[in-house]
């Protein structure tokens, strides 16, 4: 088999698939999100917690895979300290289908690229979603660079449903990671993500990530880091674990 390859903890997704015949679990095994937003004089703190998510995978052929991504338990409290009240939603989320097909450099080389058409299906509980049929198109690419470091980059188009309108709008996603090996099976990433909306009034989203992932074995990895909000729009802090492992 190809060497294990993942399209977490980053955000930004790896241009190798699966191999065929195989399958592979990805998983959010906790993952926390804080913010307070106190633009225009408001007060607001909203915290996220979600459970087990699962990116599940399939390997189809040499070049493809096919992706479920289950949200199992999400729980939302939003705050709004000014007026004195507070917001809860909980349960399941939206179920995400995708389709990853290699372009180029699947089974060895200096760079590889993919391209992944995807759909979001509404099956959230208790208003954690819009209760729309969205979707969009992925195209990563990954690369080697000298002194052991690597790097990939990722460009997204999606089509999202606008809050109030109910009419559709695109949303473009751009992001790029570098990582190195820091010790044995463990290695490091940072991460510039940013996500902006054709939305009329929607701000410009951007995180820095930092992590690491540990290899147990050739199938099993650990992962844990933050995702760090530098805009106004993105949240403040969102730690995260997660394992990943290939049958």
């Amino acid at each position: 088999m190809r060497e294990f390859s993942t399209d977490r903890p980053d955000k930004t997704e790896s241009p190798f698939t699966l191999d065929a015949g195989h399958f592979q679990i990805e998983s959010d095994l906790a993952i926390y999100a804080h913010d307070h937003d106190t633009a225009g004089g408001a007060n607001l703190k909203g915290d996220s917690w979600s459970f087990g998510t699962l990116n599940l995978k399939a390997g189809l052929c040499n070049f493809s895979d096919f992706q479920v991504v289950l949200a199992p338990f999400n729980r939302v409290r939003t705050a709004d300290r000014l007026a004195g009240t507070v917001g809860r939603n909980s349960g399941f989320g939206d179920v995400i289908t995708r389709l990853k097909v290699n372009l180029w450099g699947n089974d060895g080389g200096p760079c590889a690229g993919a391209i992944m058409p995807f759909v979001k299906w509404p099956t959230s509980q208790d208003q954690l979603g819009n209760r729309a049929i969205e979707g969009g198109v992925i195209l990563p690419v990954g690369f080697e660079l000298p002194a052991g470091f690597s790097c990939a980059f990722m460009t997204e188009f999606d089509w999202i449903q606008d809050n109030a309108a109910k009419d559709y709008h695109p949303e473009f996603v751009n992001s790029i990671t570098f990582a190195h090996k820091i010790l044995g099976e463990l290695d490091g990433f940072i991460e510039f993500y940013s996500m902006v909306s054709a939305e009329r009034g929607a701000a410009w989203i951007g995180t820095v990530d930092l992590g690491l992932t540990y290899a147990l074995t050739k199938n099993l990895q650990l992962d844990a880091g933050l995702y760090i909000g530098v805009t106004r729009a993105a949240a403040d802090l969102s730690p995260f674990l997660g394992c990943s492992v290939r049958f």
